[in-house]
């Protein structure tokens, strides 16, 4: 764990119209000395390239990514992604890698989505042969390329792996093999039970925890009108559980608020979406996101950058948050 944590930006690629708003509030967690900057990619804008421009539009300030997928793109095909991004921004670049969601994979990219945990160990092993520069000789259970190169220069320091992931296998699958752990939405509680999985991974790898940078999502607003600061957390969380893919409904379950996630979900899908976004607590806002005032959030942050083994805490958003609110909160948080 580093001495003192870091701050992270989640920047919400799919709030705006125009990529110069994203390059601008990038610049503005530059200045803000946040640590790094990341972004999702679903069925938006192809984040590989938007980590580009970034890195051009930014001088000192990290870049990543929230999860690559290898339902998305072949293994080596990351590989090269990390290759190149790692280039464009003068070796500050971390690839994160994913299983994603069966949605995006079947629905989106059409593929099956199988045996997931295998392919992302597997993806991390042949990145990390592609960024070495040597001849590609991989012979796994899913992937087995050989006999090609990498066809330019290999980076001088290899972009580190690391791995997006709630559940416990998962998670001791980030210990035991990649560079890097980033969960989110996984209750307070339930987290720092997590990090027990994680630590038996890094056991498993005879590695040990300062190997493994964590990098916990927590979705913040920080505003003087504390009552619109929790609005937006709680119809985003009530989302999230409703229909954001099984595994985060699952994570808030099992640390807990199993008879909150059934009622959200099943009153959402009934049709009474304002019944749903009414059933999510106080209490479980309280362990999952950071929202209200400023000194609110910022408690709510540093409650999560206390816990044993975290090394960044990054600051999401709220969908609903207008360019204003989303500046007003980095700037309360701002390391």
């Amino acid at each position: 764990m580093s001495p003192e944590p870091s701050r992270d930006v989640v920047l919400p690629l799919g709030q705006y119209d125009d990529l110069s708003e994203v390059c601008s509030l990038a610049r503005y967690a530059e200045e803000l000395a946040y640590g790094f900057l990341t972004t999702g990619e679903t069925s938006g804008r192809n984040v590989p390239t938007v980590l580009g421009v970034l890195a051009s539009e930014t001088d000192e300030i990290g870049i990543t990514n929230d999860v690559i997928s290898p339902y998305s793109r072949s293994p080596a095909l990351i590989g090269q992604t990390a290759v190149t991004i790692q280039e464009l921004s003068g070796g500050r670049y971390r690839l994160r890698i994913g299983a994603s969601s069966p949605a995006l994979a079947e629905d989106w990219h059409g593929v099956e989505f199988d045996r997931p945990l295998r392919r992302v160990r597997e993806t991390i092993e042949i990145v990390r042969q592609v960024q070495s520069g040597d001849r590609l000789d991989y012979d796994g259970d899913i992937y087995t390329p050989d006999g090609i190169a990498l066809g330019c220069a290999p980076p001088e320091e290899p972009a580190p792996v690391d791995v997006a992931a709630l559940g416990p296998k998962a998670t001791e699958l980030a210990g035991r093999f990649a560079d890097g752990w980033v969960p989110q939405l996984i209750p307070y509680e339930g987290f720092r039970d997590r990090i027990g999985d994680l630590r038996r991974g890094v056991e498993l790898g005879d590695r040990s925890v300062d190997d493994v940078r964590v990098a916990y999502t927590l979705r913040c607003c920080a505003l003087e009108d504390r009552e619109t600061a929790r609005e937006y957390a709680r119809s985003q969380v009530a989302f999230m559980i409703a229909l954001y893919g099984p595994f985060y409904r699952k994570a808030i379950a099992e640390a807990g608020w199993e008879t909150v996630t059934e009622t959200v979900r099943e009153t959402w899908l009934d049709g009474d979406k304002s019944g749903a976004i009414e059933a999510v607590p106080d209490e479980l806002l309280d362990e999952v996101v950071a929202a209200g005032t400023p000194e609110e959030a910022r408690r709510q942050v540093e409650r999560f950058e206390a816990i044993e083994a975290v090394d960044s805490v990054q600051i999401g958003f709220f969908d609903g948050m207008d360019d204003a609110e989303r500046r007003r909160t980095l700037e309360a948080l701002a390391p």
